[in-house]
């Protein structure tokens, strides 16, 4: 499988690259005028607007772009390679059966040694896949300029992060367990009901509870452009009485926004780099793409999709986890699937499957997106900011992809489809009293 997986890849790539070299090459001033001046004609070039767009990009930041989007493909194959490479460690060594014998001499209550090993081995796996996670969150984001921390504030998040997944993933793990042992044929389905029950809990708590681990979180000081954004949402029927800014710029040079949370706890967030480096349409352009999200209860839809494909997981689990066990249980001590020593097994399998339906995953993100990215053109009615915030986001997200490369590997729009949309949009407004008066302005 991994030589095909690569023969494939890098065909998908091969294709992208074809593809991006087929746009022609457009100099950046004249390109931008261009854009300007076919806003005030009345025959408004799509086309070559968006190409004035993507011409923002010089050829060195699209190809370092692309280096790095592109490796992001291989960074799939290797994630699932490492979380193999762990699983086999701590089930071949016989080490995961050992972490199960330990919790057994510490108590006889079955919910605590599940525990007691689901500490050591959120524990263990951390540890071992440390280097390989070093080199793909720390190394590799500064090699490409991304990430704006030293080695001390990235680990500072790093243990954050496992603090957080010792707790929940602690309670998770007891849960599940105690359902698998209770239902021993259905114990996928109750097992796959509970995961999402998690997923959905952890979403509604994260906004208020979770991402401020991480960031500082304040109100966005009053201005005309709070105003606006709140007035969106009013329109819009979003319930939130204020707008939060947070500091990501310490952690990377990415913009971001969001409007999250469920069950009463929305918030509209977006980032300090948005902010510093976006105009006001572009804010406006992003926020309209985020309340989209919302409005169109992209959440909810979301847990649908995720919980079919989570369901759908853990049946490939059960039908692996029984071949295996039959294999090598005896090998590595495991006693069954509602043995705790078992969970290494599991976890492979889940890599191998999510592995497997990444094009459906990132068909049914960016498909979420699109919708998104129409709303708040809608909402909004910011054509030009949208896509000054595309051309941001394409410093790290390569811009042009062949159509079988967007398809396998993009969860978002890439940025050419996304500019050329929000073209779409604007030649179909050019006699709209605000579009104009931004064309004037813009001359």
């Amino acid at each position: 499988m991994k030589y095909v997986l690569a023969i494939l890849l890098m065909a998908v790539v091969t294709l992208g690259v074809t593809s991006a070299r087929a746009a022609p090459a457009v100099d950046a001033a004249a390109a931008v005028s261009a854009t300007t001046a076919a806003a005030g004609t009345a025959h408004f070039d799509v086309d070559a607007a968006t190409n004035a767009y993507i011409a923002q990009l010089s050829p060195q930041a699209r190809a370092s772009s692309d280096a790095y989007f592109e490796g992001g493909y291989w960074l799939i194959l290797w994630d699932l390679l490492v979380a193999l490479l762990v699983a086999w460690l701590l089930l071949g060594t016989r080490l995961s059966a050992r972490m199960r014998d330990f919790a057994e001499r510490i108590t006889r209550f079955r919910w605590l040694q599940t525990a007691i090993y689901a500490v050591q081995y959120i524990l263990l796996t951390t540890l071992l896949a440390l280097p390989w996670n070093v080199y793909e969150g720390f190394v590799r984001e500064h090699q490409y300029g991304l990430s704006t921390q030293n080695l001390a504030q990235w680990s500072g998040d790093r243990a954050k992060e496992l603090f957080v997944a010792l707790i929940f993933g602690t309670v998770a793990l007891v849960i599940i367990y105690a359902v698998i042992r209770k239902a021993a044929r259905t114990w996928w389905v109750w097992g796959a009901g509970v995961s999402i029950v998690f997923v959905t809990f952890f979403a509604t708590i994260a906004p208020v509870y979770i991402a401020p681990i991480f960031n500082t979180y304040k109100s966005l000081p009053d201005s005309p452009l709070k105003v606006e954004i709140l007035s969106m949402a009013r329109a819009n029927g979003i319930p939130a009485t204020d707008v939060y800014w947070f500091d990501a710029s310490r952690q990377s040079k990415r913009i971001s926004a969001n409007v999250s949370g469920m069950f009463g706890t929305t918030r509209i967030s977006l980032n300090d780099n948005l902010m510093n480096r976006g105009t006001p349409a572009e804010v406006k352009g992003v926020l309209g793409h985020e309340m989209g999200h919302y409005v169109l209860n992209h959440i909810y839809k979301g847990l649908i999709f995720f919980g079919i494909i989570i369901v759908l997981g853990f049946a490939f689990v059960r039908w692996g986890f029984a071949w295996a066990e039959r294999r090598w249980g005896t090998r590595w001590g495991i006693r069954g699937v509602g043995d705790v020593a078992g969970l290494p097994l599991i976890a492979a399998l889940f890599a191998i499957f999510m592995f497997l339906f990444t094009p459906v995953t990132n068909t049914l993100s960016r498909t979420t997106e699109a919708e998104a990215d129409a709303f708040g053109l809608n909402a909004a009615r910011q054509p030009d900011g949208f896509a000054e915030a595309a051309v941001q986001l394409s410093e790290y997200r390569k811009l042009h992809p062949g159509p079988l490369e967007e398809f396998v590997f993009f969860d978002h729009p890439s940025g050419w489809n996304r500019i050329h949309r929000a073209m779409v949009w604007k030649a179909e407004h050019l006699d709209d009293a605000d579009i104009k008066q931004e064309g004037t302005i813009a001359r």
